[in-house]
């Protein structure tokens, strides 16, 4: 990992099983998100990346 991948020193680096309950992501979207990033990735990035589905149309 260069420097520019690497999370700032500001950034804090997130579970992803805790993200994925703290917003209500669907299973199918954790997995997701487990396999771009692994267990852990900077709140920044799953916030940016992360998809909720309405269950309202």
């Amino acid at each position: 990992m260069d420097d520019a991948e690497r999370p700032g020193s500001g950034e804090q680096l997130w579970s992803v099983f805790e993200f994925a309950r703290r917003y209500r992501l669907a299973k199918r979207e954790e997995n997701r998100l487990l396999m771009l990033y692994g267990p852990s990735a900077s709140l920044r990035d799953l916030l940016a990346n992360a998809q909720r589905h309405s269950l309202i149309s």
